[in-house]
């Protein structure tokens, strides 16, 4: 039943929650010992509070998730880890999140919540709702942006951050929904129609999103288009204008590690028909995991160093 309670925990998505730490290494206060612990600690509390929406949205997807395939053999629809047991511990994850994060700091506290409360309405209502729905998933990434930034005193954290982390937040999600998209295509056993150029038929929906009947694979692809394309240019923007980057330009070399991780879920997604699950290509994929840690390495060494110019 452990194993069945931390399945459902989701560890594979906290890699999401990386992006807590982002103020701590984008202001270079990743030397510094007290704010390193308290976005250590804001980390491991948004890994427990989103893995207590994980339990509650399996919990009301119990019934879709037993007609579905795949999706039928998650803990809770296939009767390994019961209702019960569930419910509270996604109960105690929350009275222990919550008070924790009051604990941390009161700004915290309120991204904290407001980042639960808006995952509980995605998960019940949101998640239906053609763009809207993945508005919300990125929406939830700035949150996390936003709660590291509440955790320590920002000397120089540049607000282009949030544009970029809302782009690729956005170009991820999108590139999900084509790949949804993508295997109910490939899948008989998930649709009882064929597939139409305008989208998906009502009575398609039985085994998997609804809110893919709002979405087709030639909207999704400009809408992929549009999003790659602004990510690369916000970025960029970012390695020219942020505050506290070498006056030499040097963080201009992290471009293109940007755009080849860009291009290869792109790959990944329109190529090789993958990129249904993100968090799982980037613990699977070699070469994106490879271009990451490139991109990271470069990062730490143009903010680490350098002399930080003066204000």
């Amino acid at each position: 039943m452990l194993k069945a309670l931390i399945k459902t925990m989701r560890p594979k998505q906290w890699t999401k929650n990386a992006f807590v730490l982002a103020a701590l290494v984008f202001d270079r206060q990743l030397t510094h010992l007290p704010a390193l612990i308290i976005s250590l600690a804001g980390f491991f509390i948004f890994c427990l509070i989103s893995s207590a929406v994980y339990i509650i949205n399996d919990i009301a997807d119990i019934e879709a998730d037993r007609r579905h395939p795949d999706k039928r053999n998650r803990p809770i629809a296939s009767g390994k880890l019961p209702v019960k047991v569930a419910w509270s511990a996604a109960v105690i994850l929350v009275l222990i999140c919550l008070p924790a994060a009051w604990f941390l700091s009161q700004p915290f506290f309120i991204i904290t919540t407001v980042y639960f409360l808006m995952m509980l309405a995605y998960s019940k209502w949101l998640k239906h709702v053609p763009i809207v729905d993945v508005f919300i998933i990125a929406t939830g990434f700035v949150l996390r942006v936003a709660a590291g930034v509440s955790l320590i005193e920002i000397e120089r954290f540049s607000p282009w951050l949030y544009i970029v982390t809302t782009l690729f937040a956005l170009y991820i999600g999108f590139g999900k929904r084509r790949a949804e998209l993508t295997m109910l295509a490939a899948n008989p056993t998930l649709q009882v129609t064929k597939i139409s150029p305008s989208g998906l038929e009502a009575n398609q929906m039985n085994h998997t999103r609804k809110v893919l009947n709002g979405y087709t694979i030639p909207f999704l692809d400009q809408l992929i288009t549009i999003v790659s394309g602004t990510t690369i240019i916000a970025y960029s923007l970012y390695t020219f204008n942020a505050p506290n980057l070498p006056t030499n330009h040097t963080m201009m070399l992290t471009i293109p590690f940007l755009v080849f991780g860009i291009f290869r879920y792109l790959y990944l997604i329109q190529v090789k028909q993958e990129g249904g699950a993100p968090e799982e290509l980037l613990l699977s994929d070699r070469p994106l995991q490879i271009i990451v840690l490139l991109w990271m390495i470069s990062v730490l060494i143009v903010f680490y160093t350098q002399p930080i110019p003066a204000l």
